[in-house]
């Protein structure tokens, strides 16, 4: 049994160990990666603490999350949505939304993509390499390098490229060079790290998950965690306290991260992640890397990951091509291994109910990913006391997603007739 004595003295070790330069959360994260690549992994760290205690960094990069980015985004009270979940009493819990799809680029990917993007100009690297998989770290990371006048390589999976056409279209309007890669992101990440690789000299390799070799997972984290530091902010100016219970989906976890890591250390705060259950936990095509994963190594870095009995990483599944990632954030790993996050799974089909109904509901088009999180609220909202005070991250907006939905209805309505 954690308690939470012991809870809150293996997050301090936690951060003692990192503060350390091993990049470890337990025994997750690490750098397994060859050693023509310590080097430059080290200079990079170095660099990004430098950074954290420059002055005048800092405030450059508050200055474009401001202006340029256009934060603090909202913690909007949902009051239809919150209706929608009162019981027979008229009870239930207040549901806040953490609006980061009112973001510059429409996602909380531009936080991260911002602040690196000037630490790759800070370190004098003029071009940027990246991967992205629903195309929204894509599109953020091609806007920040047009702002900064850094050039822009991103690739991407040739299935995600059928499924988020227009996050393409977007990227290359902004000057990006977009790379087509057969398969998925998980194709694409191996692949922009040989290019990176090819490249150390010159070029930037801009992780926009929270997973790969420390400090790439910390680096991601940490600018994203702006998105928890103004919800802890607003919830106090709005009802004097803390959140309750914080909500948002897990692909690789940089969104999740982002919103739990400024209360990991409030133990009466509960953090729940939703992952993809695609077509169902017991049909194997899901994305349910925490839920049902082992621990392994991939892409630099020990954490939980979706692999077959003889350790071969298998593809996963979602809806939300955000989601489909068969590693995860270390941080998150051990969130888990320790017990101060929970996980769970939602369905596809209970993603795309949650999407429309946001929108009929509040007029608000989430992101699919960001529809998991929502989803969770059927299954949570029942065993919350009256006036519990929850939060979901809506990690990005929809727009992209609309005729995912609308394919996914015809589908299903052609299924059902089929049976009938």
């Amino acid at each position: 049994m954690v308690t939470k004595r012991s809870l809150t003295k293996r997050l301090m070790e936690a951060e003692e160990r990192k503060s350390c330069g091993n990049g470890k959360f337990g025994s997750y994260g690490g750098r397994f990666v060859p050693e023509t690549l310590i080097a430059c992994l080290n200079g990079l760290e170095d660099e990004f603490n430098s950074a954290l205690r420059d002055t005048a960094f800092q405030e450059e990069l508050a200055t474009a999350l401001r202006d340029y980015v256009g934060r603090e985004t909202p913690l909007y009270f949902a009051q239809r949505l919150t209706d929608h979940y009162k019981n027979h009493n008229g009870e239930g819990p207040e549901i806040y939304l953490k609006r980061e799809d009112l973001n510059h680029s429409g996602a909380h990917k531009i936080n991260n993509a911002i602040a690196q993007a000037m630490l790759a100009k800070r370190m004098d690297l003029k071009s940027i390499v990246t991967a992205t998989g629903a195309g929204q770290h894509g599109v953020a990371t091609a806007a920040a390098c047009a702002k900064l006048s850094l050039e822009c390589t991103i690739l991407m999976g040739s299935l995600d490229m059928e499924r988020q056409s227009s996050n393409v279209v977007l990227m290359n309007l902004l000057g990006a060079k977009v790379k087509v890669v057969e398969g998925n992101f998980k194709d694409a990440c191996s692949e922009a790290f040989r290019e990176w690789v090819g490249n150390l000299h010159t070029s930037y390799y801009l992780a926009g998950t929270a997973v790969g070799p420390h400090p790439c997972p910390t680096m991601v984290r940490e600018f994203q965690s702006i998105i928890g530091k103004e919800t802890r902010k607003q919830a106090m100016e709005k009802w004097g306290g803390k959140p309750d219970v914080l909500v948002a989906c897990v692909g690789t976890g940089s969104n999740a991260l982002g919103l739990f890591h400024e209360f990991l250390k409030d133990e009466d705060v509960r953090l729940i992640g939703v992952e993809g259950g695609g077509s169902g936990i017991d049909s194997g095509r899901h994305s349910a890397t925490l839920v049902t994963g082992e621990v392994g190594v991939y892409h630099g870095a020990m954490s939980y990951l979706m692999q077959d009995d003889e350790g071969q990483i298998v593809g996963a599944h979602s809806i939300a091509v955000g989601l489909e990632c068969p590693g995860v954030s270390p941080e998150l790993s051990f969130l888990k291994e320790i017990g101060r996050a929970e996980f769970y799974t939602v369905t596809d089909q209970d993603a795309v109910n949650a999407y429309k109904r946001l929108c009929r509901l509040e007029g608000i088009f989430p992101a699919l990913e960001a529809s998991h999180a929502l989803a969770f609220l059927d299954k949570l909202c029942p065993t919350l006391p009256n006036g519990t005070k929850v939060v979901v991250n809506i990690s990005g907006r929809g727009d992209k997603d609309a005729s995912t939905v609308f394919k996914y209805e015809l589908d299903s309505m052609g299924r059902s007739a089929s049976a009938n």
